[in-house]
């Protein structure tokens, strides 16, 4: 490809991904009103699995061709953003309030699965550095039983209709933006990402370099540019449950799925990276539980750690 179809293909992709996440965004606080669901819980199921959709992709079919390394290093990749950049951009543009529900239940729940990903990958490898199909099985199993709780909180917890905009768009229009909003923001994805992999290449970036930044950040666009635009119309609630449904959703169905297609075999890094991601995972929770909420000045330290981390890649 030329350089002029590269950067259309780039430019293309953002604008998808920009006007699909801000449709996506739109039918899901339609659904959160019509349905009476609280729209943390939305964007801890409807968006943040459309948003993944990206990750499973791209991790399935490296385990389908086993590319193992990719696989495990795509969604450890993948969280690391979504929590310290897609979260801490979130806080950059309106501090993030976090509810109760959330620093009791789906934040611990969000660590301690990356924590029980470390164990499997450590100790339940016969040995070697890995995730056999017993380990994703146990995902799995988590991951029915998350869902499950996820429906039977929104019963639990489902609030009045209003009379706002979202109330009274219908219920078929509501899953119609929906359904465009994912298309747009996975087609988007796809086009960025091959874009940023040409451009990259022509101006001579190894693979390497490549699949550690473009890769792990192109298939996070989707709930980036979701939750920005999220936080940018005040549903801040939906910014923050994208972040921690795709990340439930990339360990527990991703992982979960691609261990059960092919055992994923791994190298000693992959324990590093857990580790930085539990850290990762700890320092939106610890910022919460004093404030209640993730301001400006706390989503600017998420974003130096990124840079930081990102740097430690690179020289490694």
């Amino acid at each position: 490809m030329n350089l002029a179809v590269l950067i259309v293909m780039l430019l293309g992709g953002f604008v998808l991904l920009i006007k699909g996440a801000d449709l996506f965004v739109d039918g899901a606080c339609g659904l959160s009103e019509k349905l009476k669901i609280p729209a943390y819980l939305v964007g801890m199921t409807v968006v943040a699995f459309g948003t993944s959709l990206p990750e499973a992709a791209v991790s399935v079919t490296a385990s389908i061709q086993g590319s193992n390394a990719i696989a495990i290093g795509n969604v450890i990749g993948s969280n690391t953003f979504n929590t310290l950049v897609v979260l801490g951009s979130s806080a950059i543009i309106a501090p993030v309030l976090v509810k109760d529900k959330l620093l009791r239940r789906d934040f611990p729940f969000c660590l301690a699965i990356s924590v029980l990903l470390l164990i499997l990958i450590v100790t339940l490898g016969n040995g070697q550095i890995a995730l056999t199909r017993a380990d994703g099985i146990i995902l799995l199993i988590l991951f029915v039983i998350f869902m499950a709780g996820s429906i039977i909180g929104a019963k639990k917890e489902a609030v009045p209709e209003t009379s706002g905009q979202q109330a009274e768009m219908k219920l078929w229009k509501c899953i119609l933006l929906i359904i465009i909003g994912i298309a747009g923001v996975i087609i988007g994805g796809q086009l960025t990402v091959t874009g940023a992999k040409g451009l990259a290449r022509m101006i001579g970036l190894s693979e390497t370099v490549i699949g550690l930044t473009v890769i792990a950040v192109g298939t996070s666009l989707p709930e980036l540019v979701t939750s920005i635009v999220a936080a940018r119309k005040g549903q801040n609630d939906i910014a923050v449950g994208n972040v921690i449904g795709s990340n439930i959703f990339n360990i527990l169905f991703i992982l979960g799925m691609s261990a059960v297609i092919s055992p994923m075999i791994t190298d000693s890094y992959a324990i590093i990276d857990c580790c930085m991601l539990i850290a990762v995972s700890l320092v939106p929770f610890v910022f919460a539980l004093f404030k209640r909420k993730i301001n400006r000045p706390m989503g600017i330290f998420m974003l130096l750690m990124y840079v930081a981390y990102t740097s430690y890649l690179l020289i490694r």
